[in-house]
């Protein structure tokens, strides 16, 4: 059976861990769990590193739980937020948990074989429990002089925390105990924000149980300006459902990536092994400009969230723009929903068809379009076109007093390049 943890902390995967673990775990095929929490209706990037956690444990031979928070998401995790989430309805959050299980099913093998995965609910056996036989069987075990020092609680003192929230540590803390119960689970994994919640299920398991059970915490994924990906977060997110984020989105994000980020990510967000980690490093050091580990990282991780297929997709996509081979075929080959993913940031203008029908030249044609965002005026226009600076569909422009014929893409759309990398999408209404 190969090492678990040794395999996590050359990967950079272990912030905290239960003394002990390493050793229970070589004993042989153990059982282990991470609860993910219905906030949203899709994971996001943050989310694939426990994932990862469950990926690389089946991996060494062990079984691993994913566990859908039906019960505790009605609450809310306390757990790095500076104010109480907002609660979310009944029939949201069953929306969110099937969302949320149909992703999780994708990463772990759940088919056959003793280690295969299992998925859970803890809506399941928290939803009869009553509240006086909670804080007679749980809360009594638990004194509040420990459930404070917790940073999830000390954090939020001073601002308010409200008793439901409060108490959410030991609503997972007997999460952990039910599976250690029914399912023979003894470790809890997740990520660093999720000790103190993490270690008060170890602790109801001493107490109840007298058994030693074990933990591991990962450091949580943070953008390059040192905040955490998070469902609730304000701003953008980078989430796991293609609708919400789409392949070529999360393909460019990850291509994007600085040096520093996409060494420690590669690490865990794939199956390479050391030796293949450190050759690729070392090549991408050679020559950085070819951005070697970003576009391998990019393409392993848009596989494992969408599929082969998408994955290829967003290469092309990203090609398109940024490639220097001939991509008109591939411009016109694209979906609607793939061309506006590509042009997604790129600045867009409005034209009326009749506007456009008008035009008898690519100078009026860029003029009129582009009302004057990518040349002030037709001289320069012609200028641009003289220098071979202008692409209408990715065709070079050659002569500023030809008629434009450009078939439109989709009927509707036309994307100009001025230069190697200002695109304008043209919206014809």
């Amino acid at each position: 059976m190969k090492s678990f943890i040794a395999n996590l902390r050359w990967r950079g995967m272990v912030h905290d861990m239960v003394p002990g673990t390493a050793k229970h775990l070589s004993k042989g095929m153990a059982t282990g769990y991470v609860g993910f929490e219905p906030s949203a209706p899709s994971l996001h990037l943050g989310n694939l590193v426990p994932i990862m956690l469950l990926k690389h444990f089946q991996e060494a031979g062990h079984k691993p739980i994913a566990l859908v928070g039906g019960a505790t998401g009605m609450i809310g995790d306390p757990s790095g937020r500076s104010q109480e989430r907002l609660f979310l309805t009944e029939e949201v959050l069953r929306y969110n948990e099937a969302c949320i299980a149909k992703q999780l099913e994708k990463f772990l093998d759940f088919s056959t074989g003793p280690n295969k995965a299992v998925l859970l609910n803890n809506f399941d056996w928290l939803k009869d429990f009553s509240f006086l036989r909670f804080l007679r069987d749980i809360g009594k075990h638990i004194p509040i002089g420990y459930m404070i020092t917790k940073d999830s609680v000390k954090q939020r003192i001073e601002t308010g925390i409200s008793y439901a929230e409060f108490a959410y540590q030991l609503i997972q803390g007997y999460d952990f105990y039910y599976l250690y119960l029914h399912k023979n689970v003894t470790l809890q994994m997740g990520g660093a924000d999720q000790w103190g919640n993490v270690t008060t299920g170890v602790e109801l398991i001493r107490k109840k149980a007298q058994y030693q059970a074990f933990a591991i915490t990962a450091p949580l994924l943070t953008r390059s300006d040192g905040t955490k990906f998070g469902k609730t977060a304000s701003g953008s997110n980078i989430w796991l459902d293609p609708a919400q984020t789409s392949p070529y989105e999360l393909y460019q994000f990850l291509l994007n990536g600085g040096d520093h980020e996409v060494e420690k990510w590669i690490k865990i967000f794939s199956f390479c092994t050391q030796e293949e980690i450190e050759a690729l490093i070392v090549a991408h050091q050679a020559k950085p400009e070819m951005r070697l580990l970003q576009q391998t990282l990019a393409k392993i991780v848009t596989t494992m969230v969408h599929s082969e297929e998408a994955c290829r997709q967003a290469v092309v996509c990203s090609n398109i723009l940024f490639g220097h081979a001939d991509s008109v075929d591939a411009l016109y080959a694209l979906s609607e929903d793939d061309l506006l993913s590509v042009c997604g940031t790129i600045p867009k203008v409005h034209v009326a068809r009749t506007a456009l029908s008008a035009v008898h030249s690519m100078v009026s044609l860029l003029s009129v379009a582009t009302q004057n965002l990518i040349m002030p005026s037709k001289a320069e226009a012609r200028r641009l076109i003289a220098s071979s600076g202008i692409k209408v569909n990715k065709i070079l422009i050659t002569d500023p007093y030809q008629k434009p014929d450009f078939t439109l893409l989709h009927d509707r759309y036309l994307l100009v390049q001025k230069g190697k990398k200002n695109y304008y999408l043209i919206v014809v209404q």
